[in-house]
């Protein structure tokens, strides 16, 4: 039926909808149904209408100034979620007397909206909803809009997005005792958070200052002047100075997020103890110290983020009363010990990272009562040697236990992992070969194997592996062929469509507040009042292009790449491997592979990164490899090839002598040995007859040669023999200085 009415003009779509009744129409509501095109100037002839919804399609292009002229009956606007671009003037609008509720929210940078009348100084509504979000506001001088002074009654404002610059605006909460959420994130405010001491706000729900440039300590004051507060958002700021003790007179807060600042002392256990709605508290990234709390009332908490902190200390037990925890991140501090066996009694834990500490011991068998988990990273601490037989990990996705001190073979309780996406053991001491059961985790997207013992042949199991995007084996003791089958496996050719495989964002589920419109349209406005405090998203490093890089989020679905390097393989690089078309880097260093380079490497359009260095290639670079235009790193250093190098173009025509440098045969540019000998004519074959005379003429000179040679012998000989004198003067010579003829003598 839609696609059917998507296809219909939209003046016609509603002329057939609404025949002769259109004029007297109130209430017109089409949001969220996949209109396209630019907005109809039919709308101006609705002059009874009230309430306007139209976000959520697609509609784009410019809005009409004459859009809202004859339409003074309005009292509802809702343009959000639409591509709309150029310019509007909402001084436009001064004049409708009834209108309330005014958004746009659009999904682009776009739209450009001036806020002033020069005409007018100040409106004559009195506005609830004012949402204005995502623009280019007041451009360019990027002002908070002048005419919100005038107004006295509202209830929501959110202008984030917008490139505001200035102060933090604290007069709308004088000149709105009603205000319930107020949203400046991702803005270009400055200054302190001068809140008034001596007022309440006591209906105010949220308060969102994030990414600002706000600086300062936060009010001490804070807490007691918003009882009501539900969600508190002033992250990636500059604040300084400790978290304020007042905060725990915040009985109804939800959601706390004071992540990406400067702030430091220790977490104040009025806080921990007085804020006991708390459902999300994040306090990533700042320098926080001290030990964690040993004891604490949030009852209610869901969602915990204390990492990048300077937290020292065993992990207490201070919030084993938060028994619906589902996410918990300590990692980046200075904790130390044994992983409590308590673990365990999160029974709903579905996030745990403990990365990045002095943690040492056994994983406790704990752990086999977290029949939830689905991401755990247990990375860069001292644990091992291996992990308990009785871990459930069939909800497991994301799973790091990278530079710990695990020992022996890969656990056989992975075998159970089936739900894998993310498999990182690096840097630990694996060894013996890897195990067949490993082609169960037919899931695996990223298996991260490299800097272990791992030894025998690369097994043609990991090619049962298909959806694999990266796969790293370097620096092992692998031997023999790189199989040929490893181009089964996708290494990107199959990129799927976005989904929230990788995210780890929405950690914490979305929860609305509803605003009663009090209006004769007694209509619910959704206020997004979201209690979200997600956590990074899941992040892989890998070598490309010589360097280590992380890689996270969306990036993830685009990056694929496989890495040999540093083992002991030997025979050629199989040709098939040139039909790993989408993949972005190949590793191939530090073995023993011969053979030549296989043309079909010019298969790689997407290559950027190609290292063959330090091998036993030969023969010639394949001159086809210039049609590779993505390629920035590329190196066959220390090889036996030879040849000519690939004509100078395109990315070839970037890379210098070092990426060719220990190929002694190798000639023409950037190299110094050319091709072709300077100064030296061209060798040609000469024909056969000539051959025969030059044959000819050399066996003369050496008769010749030989003659004269016997002839001036034969001469001395005679005049020795006819001079007496002569010839004893040198028998004489001879006795002297030849000592074995003399003795002999």
């Amino acid at each position: 039926m839609m696609s059917q009415q998507k296809r219909r003009p939209f003046c016609a779509l509603v002329s057939g909808y609404l025949g002769p009744c259109k004029l007297n129409l109130e209430e017109l509501d089409l949001s969220y149904n996949g209109f396209e095109g630019s907005l109809p100037a039919c709308l101006n002839n609705l002059t009874s209408l009230r309430l306007l919804d139209l976000s959520g399609n697609d509609f784009r292009g410019t809005i009409p100034s004459s859009l809202f002229s004859n339409l003074k009956s309005l009292e509802y606007i809702s343009l959000s979620h639409n591509h709309f671009e150029g310019s509007i003037y909402f001084g436009s609008l001064f004049n409708h007397s009834k209108l309330e509720v005014f958004e746009i929210s659009s999904n682009n940078k776009y739209l450009k909206v001036e806020t002033e009348n020069p005409t007018l100084s100040f409106p004559l509504f009195q506005l609830k909803i004012l949402r204005l979000s995502n623009c280019t506001l007041n451009w360019p001088s990027w002002d908070v809009p002048g005419f919100l002074s005038s107004q006295h009654d509202l209830r929501k404002v959110d202008l984030s997005h917008n490139n505001i610059t200035g102060h933090i605006p604290t007069w709308l909460l004088d000149n709105n005792t009603k205000l319930e959420y107020l949203s400046f994130g991702s803005n270009s405010l400055t200054g302190v958070l001068d809140l008034p001491s001596n007022s309440k706000h006591s209906h105010m729900l949220l308060l969102d200052f994030s990414s600002n440039y706000i600086h300062g300590e936060l009010p001490s004051f804070i807490g007691s002047i918003f009882p009501r507060l539900e969600v508190l958002n002033l992250s990636r700021n500059a604040l300084q100075g400790s978290i304020p003790t007042s905060m725990g007179d915040m009985k109804q807060l939800l959601s706390l997020d004071l992540s990406n600042n400067n702030l430091s002392g220790q977490l104040p256990e009025h806080m921990m103890m007085g804020c006991i709605s708390l459902f999300a508290l994040k306090l990533s990234n700042n320098n926080l110290h001290g030990t964690l709390p040993t004891k604490s009332n949030l009852t209610g908490l869901s969602y915990l983020y204390l990492d990048s902190n300077n937290f020292l200390g065993e992990i207490s037990r201070g919030f084993l009363n938060s028994s619906s925890l589902e996410a918990l991140d300590i990692s980046s501090n200075s904790l130390w010990g044994q992983i409590p066996h308590w673990i365990g009694d999160f029974s709903t834990l579905k996030i745990l990272n403990l990365s990045r500490n002095y943690l040492d011991g056994a994983v406790p068998t704990g752990f086999c009562k977290l029949n939830e988990l689905h991401f755990l990273d247990l990375s860069h601490n001292k644990i091992g040697p291996t992990l308990p037989s009785c871990a459930n990990l069939t909800n497991m996705k994301f799973l790091h236990l990278e530079s710990n001190e695990l020992r022996g073979p890969i656990p056989v309780v992975l075998a159970k992992a089936t739900s894998l996406v993310t498999l990182d053991l690096g840097d630990n001491s694996l060894s013996s070969p890897i195990p067949p059961w490993i082609s169960l985790l037919s899931n695996l997207r990223f298996l991260l194997m490299k800097g272990n013992q791992l030894g025998d042949s690369i097994p043609i199991h990991l090619c049962h592996l298909k959806s694999i995007s990266i796969l790293d084996l370097s620096h092992n003791h692998f031997s023999g062929p790189i199989p040929s089958c490893l181009d089964d496996i996708n290494f990107g050719r199959d990129v799927a469509l976005m989904d929230d495989t990788f995210s780890r964002n929405q950690l914490i589920p979305t929860g609305t507040k509803t605003y009663s419109y009090q209006s004769q349209l007694s209509r619910f406005v959704d206020m997004d009042i979201s209690y979200k405090a997600s956590t990074e998203n899941e992040k892989i490093v890998f070598i490309t292009k010589r360097r280590s890089e992380s890689y996270m989020g969306n990036i993830l679905h685009f990056m694929s790449g496989l890495d040999l390097s540093g083992n002991e393989l030997t025979g050629p690089i199989p040709p098939k491997i040139g039909n790993l078309t989408r993949i972005h880097t190949l590793n191939f260093s530090y073995n023993q592979l011969t053979g030549s380079i296989p043309q079909t490497f010019s298969n790689l359009k997407e290559i950027e990164s190609l290292d063959l260095s330090h091998n036993k290639l030969i023969g010639e670079i394949p001159p086809q490899m210039i049609e590779l235009n993505n390629l920035a790193v590329f190196t066959v250093v220390h090889n036996n090839l030879s040849g000519k190098l690939p004509e100078r173009k395109a990315q070839f025509a970037t890379f210098e002598e070092s990426s060719y440098e220990g190929n002694p045969l190798l000639c023409g540019l950037p190299l110094k040995q050319s091709c072709t000998p300077i100064n030296a004519p061209p060798a040609v074959k000469p024909p056969v007859s000539i051959n025969r005379e030059n044959r000819s003429c050399k066996a003369i000179f050496l008769w010749s040669f030989g003659g004269s040679y016997g002839v001036a012998f034969l001469g001395i000989v005679a005049f020795l023999y006819l001079n007496s004198s002569y010839r004893e003067l040198l028998f004489y010579f001879i006795g002297e200085h030849v000592p074995f003829l003399r003795l002999r003598g």
